[in-house]
């Protein structure tokens, strides 16, 4: 590995590293002021792909989500770092979280770039840190412009923490007299490390050895959830006030609405329930229909219906489940329209 060379200065009392080392292809370095900046992607030197954070209900993603990216300054106040216990489903140790995480969400992107000899171009910042044992959150300032990230229209943005960058090796080689397809990983984790350990990890990764080789670069993004608008409309009978509240995509109707709305009277004394035919509701299981509400507009932005609830509800096609409808159907919001106890109106 080549030695690297480094440049430090100290500007409005924020030091500034700078490391240029082919091997690693870094090119690293702090600034005391950055914006967010949104790219185009590059037709034919990049992939970009999401692994997108569950949202239940909410299904395959049909909108740009880089509608929901946070400014700078909030980025900067929301970032924290969790210690997770390893269970027996999971596995354990220090993984990027937000504060208030009822209002935003720790989004992840994985990019793939074509590697070369010439500089990655993306600076680093850190803004937690100093700890013996290297623990802190990094994140991206600046794509740097000429970089190979720029270059390539890679969706890495300043606010962003890579989390892990990795090597793949394409090469060939002889089995049983045929040459043979291989592919070597190899990867380094740079999640809630300090500055100087994320560049420690970056240089410790091997030196290019072909011109088949990627980086695929996973980042953390911080998002704000998608906002779905439910107006509610009670029966006449029941001489209570219309109102409008504010869910977040991937909230339960039910649970949403008897967390927002105090002494709200979901369940209908007048429905009878599916499985039984008499009265008393299931406690959200879905086997009967005394939380049903009827949806007046914004039916896309619920999950669809399942089997079960279709059968349920095949006389009535707009009545919903409560129970069983999640809001912010594709991760998008607007507003929806229901009725309350429509057996009551």
């Amino acid at each position: 590995m080549q030695k690297a060379a480094w440049f430090l200065a100290i500007t409005c009392f924020q030091v500034t590293w700078s490391v240029c080392v082919n091997s690693a292809e870094a090119f690293l370095h702090i600034k005391p002021k950055v914006n967010i900046h949104r790219h185009q992607r590059h037709p034919f030197s990049t992939e970009l792909y999401e692994g997108p954070i569950k949202f239940a209900g909410t299904g395959e993603r049909q909108v740009d989500m880089n509608q929901y990216n946070l400014p700078l300054d909030e980025i900067e106040e929301q970032w924290t770092a969790n210690v997770v216990a390893k269970t027996v489903d999971t596995e354990g140790g220090i993984f990027l979280g937000v504060q208030n995480d009822r209002e935003y969400f720790v989004d992840i992107i994985n990019v793939s770039i074509l590697r070369s000899q010439s500089s990655l171009g993306i600076g680093l910042q850190e803004i937690a840190g100093g700890r013996s044992d290297g623990l802190g959150i990094t994140v991206v300032s600046e794509v740097v412009e000429g970089g190979i990230a720029q270059l390539c229209g890679a969706d890495i943005l300043s606010g962003d923490s890579i989390s892990s960058i990795s090597v793949v090796r394409q090469s060939q080689s002889p089995q049983a007299g045929k040459l043979m397809d291989s592919q070597e990983t190899i990867t380094v984790k740079t999640e809630c490390l300090g500055y100087d350990a994320t560049v420690d990890a970056i240089l410790s990764l091997p030196e290019i050895r072909s011109d088949k080789e990627t980086y695929l670069i996973q980042v953390k993004r911080l998002r704000r959830k998608p906002v779905i608008e439910v107006n509610l409309r009670y029966p006449p009978s029941q001489k209570v006030k219309d109102e409008t509240i504010q869910l977040f995509a991937g909230e339960n109707l039910r649970l949403g609405m008897l967390r927002v709305v105090r002494g709200v009277k979901l369940n209908d004394p007048l429905a009878t329930r599916f499985d039984t035919k008499s009265e008393g509701n299931c406690g959200a299981g879905g086997l009967c229909r005394t939380c049903v509400v009827g949806v007046l507009r914004g039916g896309e932005l619920l999950s669809p219906q399942k089997v079960a609830e279709t059968q349920m509800l095949q006389d009535n096609p707009r009545w919903r489940l409560a129970c069983k409808a999640f809001v912010g159907y594709g991760m998008k919001e607007g507003d929806i329209t229901i009725q309350v106890n429509p057996k009551q109106w």
